[in-house]
């Protein structure tokens, strides 16, 4: 049968690492998860003991509201305050969404058609190739470069890219990469879009996970950026909600109005109960952040160590939670797909290959820092009985 939209798509590369893990699971092998990037600590008490209260109560069984309800909204305006500096009216520049990857693929549908343009950072994490491409549009991928470089190969896509895009895609703390950038940076991407009028999409999503001090900007603090930018903000990782699935879209007011409209027709809202515990969590768990920061930059320590000591050099991240490492010179005649395969067979751990992230991200693997540090230090010992080719 002809299934249109998903007829075409290739193999999810990740999906393939995580059946061989599955597999040697199944055969009674513990392998370590370094794979998905699901956070495994646990969400907030005052998270699970208000949802626990909001749904006992029956009024909060029926639909909610697509756009999310005002306090939470509210909620999410006083975060961009106290963390960025930014103001936001919550009723017309923020918009509760299903998760990220909801919002952002059904922002897609909002910006793009078939026949457009996207730019879109090489390598990306997968949805930010797929979310336009499911919109019909063409995807015109950017290589990947710290600030000076990137704007500058902005400016290479544009000039040869035709039809001239309408959206650009960019994410920092950068998935997979984990590349970061400071707000000057961001000056520059608001001056580049203004002067093309182009939509920015930004999402945040590891707007909290900064190490050594690095505090990660948003792009709305930059002056004028609510004219042409929206940025995505999720719970997921800064407060450990993952499978709660809720996050905002923030900026541009005609950009907000316009995912309203859409989502009226698709949805009904997050569960309210989720809602409402979201709310509480915001308002009265606003240092949850900065606890998790610590774990994730500890197991960060833990594991760039570890990989220095058995002669595999990875640079240090500043932010994000992975470690993304280029394949040793030993075994860089495997691709990322059959390394990360090797890892699993020999080593016992599971890794994310980096064509799972486009071209851009062949020759590398990426750890997520999902372990705790007992279970580094362990995948550090396979790791050295694994790769003996590795020296010191």
């Amino acid at each position: 049968m002809d299934f249109r939209r998903i007829n075409h798509l290739p193999p999810y590369v990740l999906a393939i690492i995580n059946e061989l893990k599955m597999d040697a699971r199944r055969s009674g092998v513990d392998v370590i998860d370094f794979g998905f990037g699901n956070p495994d600590l646990p969400s907030p008490a005052i998270a699970i003991d208000k949802l626990s209260e909001a749904v006992q109560n029956p009024r909060n069984h029926r639909y909610s509201a697509s756009r999310g309800i005002p306090k939470l909204r509210e909620a999410a305006a006083n975060l961009y305050e106290r963390r960025f500096g930014v103001h936001l009216d919550p009723g017309t520049e923020i918009i509760n969404v299903i998760g990220a990857k909801e919002g952002f693929t059904h922002l897609m549908w909002v910006l793009l058609q078939p026949g457009d343009a996207c730019l879109v950072p090489a390598p990306s994490y997968p949805i930010h190739i797929w979310g336009p491409i499911f919109a019909g549009a063409a995807i015109r991928e950017v290589p990947l470069a710290e600030s000076d470089e990137f704007i500058a190969n902005l400016e290479r896509a544009w000039e040869y890219s035709w039809p001239k895009p309408r959206t650009l895609v960019i994410s920092f703390p950068h998935n997979p990469t984990t590349v970061c950038v400071d707000l000057p940076f961001f000056e520059q991407v608001v001056e580049f879009a203004r002067r093309r009028d182009l939509i920015v999409v930004h999402d945040n999503a590891y707007a909290e996970l900064g190490f050594d001090g690095y505090k990660p900007p948003s792009i709305l603090q930059v002056e004028g950026a609510k004219d042409c930018c929206v940025e995505l903000y999720s719970m997921t990782k800064s407060f450990s909600m993952a499978g709660w699935r809720v996050a905002f879209l923030a900026g541009n007011a005609e950009v907000i109005a316009a995912l309203a409209k859409l989502k009226s027709y698709l949805d009904y809202g997050t569960f309210q109960p989720i809602q409402i515990a979201a709310t509480v969590t915001l308002n009265q768990a606003a240092n949850h952040p900065a606890e998790v920061n610590k774990v994730y930059e500890q197991r960060r320590n833990v594991l760039c160590d570890g990989l220095q000591r058995i002669g595999w050099d990875v640079p240090r991240p500043r932010g994000t939670m992975f470690v993304w490492a280029e394949i040793p010179d030993a075994y860089a005649h495997l691709s990322s797909l059959e390394f990360a395969s090797h890892l699993v067979r020999e080593a016992e751990i599971a890794t994310s290959p980096g064509d799972g992230f486009g071209p851009g991200g062949e020759g590398y693997v990426r750890f997520a820092l999902i372990e705790n540090e007992q279970r580094i230090q362990q995948a550090i010992r396979n790791l050295r009985r694994a790769l003996p080719e590795l020296r010191v």
